[in-house]
């Protein structure tokens, strides 16, 4: 990035952030990733490279392409602005099968023809040749392109162009009379250039052989054809490179392009506003947004329906019931509720967290998903998704779409597990049962003790022994108060327990049901939630850094 950077401070005027852009296309690619056409992205990534690249070469160099097809005199075009027979020149057949260069001053040249991929058998240094003319000094910096035919029957020749096309700073196109209006060069170069006006000139050669009632309005044909391609505001330039019509108009034209600078940061700003201006185009225009959490709530809602969570609630509360019924209530009939089945038991959830991954256990017995219950999860993971991908371009909606549903298959097992897991804090009774049953416990044997000591005044009177009377308080015998107070104040105990018992298992449910409503959240979240805001951010991402390329 420091290197980036250092080269964007050569190429670029006040107010420009070239360095920034280029590293906002970097970041807005590699979050498209996936999501946007591969093709676009690689596009993308490429031109980041490209510009990267360019960057850190010399910023005092322009360098400017001479393009056109077979006869079109682009050759001749070069040599005219070079001065010196540098390419072959013909007219029936291709004659440039390779990308010839010539350098206005040698410094700092040398890596950005490497780059260029020029090898130095076709390079000419035009201040090796001693010639201090004053169109030569005007061209300083200049590194002129004779790229091959673009329309050339040789496969070889029309890719080198392709890719010396995306290379230059500064476009020369040279059209024939005869074939200016050929659609292999507007429909293949020009019209998809469109964004790169600034940086293209249009010369109609050969216009020596153009009757000169007939030039005006040959040329007023060619920009009509140019207006068409969205180039309006690329200048042409009629010339003969034979005669030396126009010439000097065409070099002052480069010379200008090149004095001011700004051919090389228009060129690199081209490239990257016509590719953001395509990634934008398929991210659709929609603010970056956040789940709904009305949304989230309702999945939650759901998955914890399918997840038998209301069950479970129902079941805690009726095992708190019984288990704390049976320590609360009158012991002589308390032991019938052992023979009713433990609900948590019979889903396999009594132990608790621990002793469940003890017991080794991988499942619940829960009831199976109904198809009402997967039909509503279905419907909620959908609506999540739709209200997460409005107003997204194609492409992204798509992407949280998938997104939404792409952990759906494991859902079944997680929430499962998360049920399972949820220490749902029944194992134990409540402590001040477990007080109670200690005070039924005595009672019953204040009312064992009061009924054995009867019992045993019973047979003393019954053989006739004087023992004298039970002692009593007022006119009740204690023994006689010791068992009915037993046997009474039990069963009161138990009357008087079983609204702490109602209360104990109402809060232990609703305990158990924010904690499995918990855990199902943390299923949601991981399953659904994240995948689809991964997406969301990665569009934020794409948003925020297109803003950054299109201010």
């Amino acid at each position: 990035m420091t290197s980036l950077l250092e080269g964007a401070k050569k190429l670029v005027t006040r107010g420009t952030e070239i360095g920034a852009r280029i590293s906002a296309l970097e970041a807005a690619a590699a979050a498209s990733r996936g999501r946007v056409d591969d093709d676009l992205v690689d596009e993308a990534e490429a031109i980041a490279g490209r510009a990267a690249g360019r960057l850190k070469l010399s910023a005092q160099h322009t360098v400017v392409g001479i393009a056109g097809a077979t006869g079109s005199g682009k050759s001749s075009t070069f040599n005219a602005l070079t001065g010196l027979e540098l390419s072959a020149v013909g007219v029936r057949r291709p004659t440039t099968s390779w990308a010839s260069a010539c350098v206005w001053g040698t410094e700092g040249a040398t890596e950005l023809l490497e780059w260029l991929g020029i090898p130095p058998r076709h390079q000419t240094t035009r201040d090796s040749m001693l010639d201090t003319r004053r169109e030569d000094a005007s061209m300083a910096g200049v590194v002129l392109l004779d790229l091959p035919d673009h329309d050339s029957t040789e496969v070889s020749h029309h890719l080198e162009v392709d890719r010396l096309v995306l290379l230059t700073d500064l476009l020369v196109w040279v059209l024939d009379p005869q074939k200016y209006a050929d659609a292999a060069i507007h429909d293949r170069y020009l019209a998809p250039l469109s964004s790169h006006a600034d940086v293209m000139v249009v010369v109609l050669n050969h216009i020596d052989i153009v009757p000169e009632d007939r030039r005006e309005s040959m040329i007023a044909d060619v920009r009509r054809l140019l207006d068409q391609d969205g180039l309006r505001q690329v200048p042409v330039i009629a010339v003969s490179a034979r005669h030396g019509i126009g010439m000097p108009e065409l070099r002052a034209e480069i010379a200008r392009r090149v004095d001011d600078k700004q051919a090389t940061r228009q060129r690199l700003e081209a490239d990257i506003r016509g590719v953001a201006t395509r990634l934008a185009e398929a991210s659709g225009d929609a603010t970056s947004r956040a789940l709904s959490e009305q949304r989230i709530a309702d999945l939650d809602d759901a998955l914890a329906d399918a997840a038998g969570v209301p069950t479970v609630v129902d079941a805690v509360e009726r095992s708190t019931r019984l288990r704390a019924g049976r320590a609360t209530g009158w012991p002589v009939v308390a032991w019938f509720s052992r023979l009713k089945p433990d609900p948590l038991k019979r889903l396999h959830l009594d132990l608790g967290d621990a002793a469940a991954s003890l017991s080794g256990r991988s499942r619940t017995s829960l009831p199976a998903t109904t198809p009402v219950q997967r039909a509503r999860v279905d419907t909620e993971v959908r609506a999540l998704a739709d209200d997460a991908a409005a107003g997204l371009g194609r492409p992204w909606a798509d992407a949280v779409r998938r997104a939404s549903t792409s952990r759906l298959p494991d859902l079944g097992d997680s929430l499962d597990r998360a049920v399972g897991e949820t220490d749902l804090d029944v194992a134990t009774i409540p402590s001040w049962a477990g007080v109670v049953r200690v005070l039924q416990w005595a009672l019953i044997l204040i009312a064992l003790a009061g009924g054995a000591w009867l019992a045993v005044l019973a047979v003393l009177g019954y053989l006739q022994v004087s023992v004298g009377d039970a002692p009593g308080l007022g006119p009740v015998p204690i023994p006689t108060l010791m068992l009915l107070g037993g046997v009474l104040l039990g069963i009161l105990l138990a009357a008087l327990c079983r609204w702490l018992v109602s209360v104990t298992a109402s809060r232990r449910a609703a305990s158990a049901d924010r904690r499995l409503r918990s855990a199902v959240h943390r299923v949601t979240d991981e399953l659904v939630v994240q995948p689809v805001a991964a997406e969301l951010a990665a569009y934020t991402v794409v948003r925020t850094n297109l803003a950054t390329m299109l201010k």
